[in-house]
Order: C-alpha cells, then structure tokens, then sequence
C-alpha cells in the first residue's frame, strides 16, 4: 500500500504550478530544503521521477505530468469536503477565497470587505486580483471559491449569477467640455487609450466601437484604467472607463467625462463558481452583498448554468 500525504499532494502542486522550488517553498511556508525532502519522499513512495531538475528550475516528467491534473482533482476534492461541512452550519465562517478582475477590485473591494466582515465576523477573507482567464483557471483547479468577473464566462463548469448593469462614460480632455459626444462610428477615427492585450474591458470597448481590433491612432496598452485616465488629462487621447471608476480615477486628472447616447456601451457584472460547490447557498447570500457594496438593487435570479 502506498502511504501519501495531503501535505506531500499540496507540496507537489504547488511546485508543479511555480515550475521553481524556490517560489514554491515560499507560496507554501516552508524552507526550500524540507520541500525538497517532502517531494523526493512522495517519488520514493511512487517508484518513479516527478521532476526533472536542472539550477534554475524544474519540469514535470511525463509521469509529473500525469499525476499534477490527479492531485489537483485530489486537493480541490478535499477541499470541497471541507466546504461542505461550512456549508451544512448555521454560520458562514472559515475561509473564503474570492477572485476580482482589476476593473472592479479596486473600486468595489474595500466596501465589499467591510460589508463582509461586519455581516460575517468569522469570515477568513483572501482576495486574488488578475484577469479573468487565470481567474476561471483557478476557479476549475479548486484554488478559488467564487469569482466577481463580467459576464458571461464560457466554461460549462462553472454556475454563474447576473449581479447587475453598469455602463461605460466617454473620458475626454478637460479641454472637450461642452464639446458634442462623438458616436460609435466617430469613436473609431479617435485615438483610442486601451487596457492591454487579455482585460475583458478592452475587448468591451473595441466591441461598442464596431472594432475587431485596436485603431492604427491608438498609442498605448495600460495595465489600468489610472493610467488611461491620467494619459487622457496630458491629452494623448480618450478612453472608456466603467461607471464605478469614476470617483477614483477622476479626482486627480483633469478630464471632462461624457455619457454616450442610447444604446449606451455597459458590461454585465456577476459571480461564478464551481456547480459542484457545497458554498452555493451561502454564494448567493455574498451575491447580494456585493450588489448592496454597490449601490445596485439585490439580485432577483437564481445562478443559472452557463451553457457550453
């Protein structure tokens, strides 16, 4: 019989996810020597190499390979024992993992936190901020328990709740005030800022302006909608940003914003987790305090699947 351990199993995930011993050691909390010692174990307990090792880092053998999508499908099980009996108490404690795209995180988190915490005191709340991809990839793996994201997401895996609509404002110069608001077909001879390559939001953009790709005038691929919105005020060109920005982004840059006309560009904002949670009930009781963090009225659907 081969003994294993769930410490040697979160070990060797998390070295087969760094692809380094050392970056793994620290996402695990240990020294890198007792890593090593936990991972050569688990071969030895398996008669065969998971790693090829070389200084600067390590990759998975066939074998690695084959074993890292088992384990994973291993850990997010147990994982889910563990929220299944959170789920079956009358209080919502322990630990929550929740993911944001970078266009919400900044604006809806504090509030979002504070509500949490003083609704659910016993609440363990960590939050990971990166594009919606990875966001859904960690979603899958078990290594999230729900994502705030724009809908709709295309993984068939996942349940998903319509929160509610946001709309886009046209950021100009501050120059531009007064000035008449370009239409959707204007919008495409302008020098249009954009989020780089993999935001969601860019692609909203692009898509309001009938565009399939950026403009041959645009200039700049941000990482933030602070740094479209300052670039704007030094006059390089204009942007989009989504109504919950406006406060924050707009203090401290000289910009005029505008409102397009009917039909106006907006995103769906929503959550999605796993079908297989045992969290859901206790998912959409956070759906709703997201939609109060946001000022929004309180979902009246139920998740609904996304269709493949």
């Amino acid at each position: 019989m081969i003994n294993l351990t769930l410490r040697q199993l979160r070990y060797f995930d998390a070295l087969a996810r760094h692809g380094h011993f050392g970056r793994a050691a620290e996402a695990c909390s240990i020294s890198q020597p007792a890593l090593s010692m936990q991972i050569k174990e688990l071969e030895e307990a398996l008669g065969g190499l998971l790693l090829e090792r070389s200084a600067r880092q390590v990759a998975l053998t066939r074998f690695g390979e084959e074993l890292s999508q088992r384990v994973r499908d291993i850990l997010r099980s147990v994982d889910e024992l563990g929220d299944f009996a959170r789920a079956s108490q009358d209080r919502f404690a322990g630990r929550l993992r929740i993911g944001m795209i970078p266009t919400i995180a900044p604006y809806l988190l504090p509030k979002i936190t504070k509500n949490l915490t003083r609704l659910h005191p016993e609440l363990d709340i960590r939050v990971r901020e990166t594009m919606t991809p990875r966001l859904i990839q960690e979603l899958v793996e078990g290594r999230l328990d729900t994502a705030i994201v724009a809908l709709p997401v295309s993984e068939p895996s996942l349940a998903e709740v319509a929160l509610f609509d946001e709309k886009f404002l046209l950021v100009r110069p501050g120059s531009d005030e007064g000035t008449p608001v370009p239409s959707r077909e204007m919008m495409r001879e302008m020098r249009l800022l954009l989020l780089e390559e993999g935001h969601c939001f860019r692609d909203q953009a692009l898509s309001f302006c009938n565009m399939q790709s950026a403009p041959p005038r645009e200039m700049l691929d941000a990482n933030s909608l602070s740094t479209l919105v300052q670039m704007v005020s030094a006059g390089i060109g204009v942007t989009l940003i989504p109504e919950m920005a406006v406060p924050v982004e707009t203090r401290s840059a000289s910009v005029s914003l505008s409102r397009f006309r009917d039909p106006e560009p907006s995103r769906t904002i929503g959550m999605v987790w796993r079908k297989t949670s045992p969290l859901a009930r206790q998912l959409l009781q956070i759906s709703e305090v997201v939609c109060l963090s946001a000022g929004k009225a309180r979902p009246r659907q139920a998740a609904r699947s996304q269709r493949a």
